[in-house]
């Protein structure tokens, strides 16, 4: 087992964690120095918080135990392509590079519809690595999806 996929398995834990309590399952570590700094998974439903994604709340416990928001030197495996506001958040932070399991082509802001990690206009650059036990993640968000789905059906609609 290679160290990030040491790391990701972590992340896949946070994102059971998500799947346990209904929502969409997605989870984050923010790594330094060979120790776990931070970590989250999906809270949005819980909190009623369209910022209660894995990344925010595993960044601020990151910046947390720090006491600084520059995570510098920081890696943070997720289990799924971040969005426009979680990008943008790994660039504000200064985190050095980014694992994520699987690419997410709707809203995918790390390379598939934006690349917000790159943008020469922005101060900072995140190294991005993708594709890490990307069957797993992508596994459980099938799951996830299908057993809304059922469920839905079974109550003559959905949530969303």
């Amino acid at each position: 087992m290679t160290e990030d996929e040491r790391w990701m398995r972590l992340a896949l834990a946070e994102a059971e964690k998500a799947y346990q309590e209904d929502e969409v399952p997605v989870g984050a570590v923010v790594v330094q120095g060979g120790r776990i700094i931070g970590r989250g998974h999906n809270r949005t439903e819980h909190l009623q918080d369209p910022t209660a994604h894995a990344e925010i709340l595993a960044i601020g416990a990151a910046a947390s135990a720090l006491s600084s928001w520059r995570l510098e030197g920081a890696s943070i495996y997720v289990t799924v392509e971040p969005c426009s506001m979680c990008a943008g958040a790994l660039v504000l932070a200064r985190v050095k590079r980014l694992v994520f399991g699987v690419r997410d082509p709707k809203a995918g802001a790390c390379g598939s519809v934006l690349d917000i990690a790159h943008n020469d206009r922005l101060n900072h650059r995140v190294e991005v690595i993708e594709g890490v036990l990307a069957d797993e993640a992508s596994g459980l968000l099938r799951e996830f999806f299908r057993r809304l789905r059922r469920r839905g059906s079974e109550e003559g609609g959905s949530r969303n």
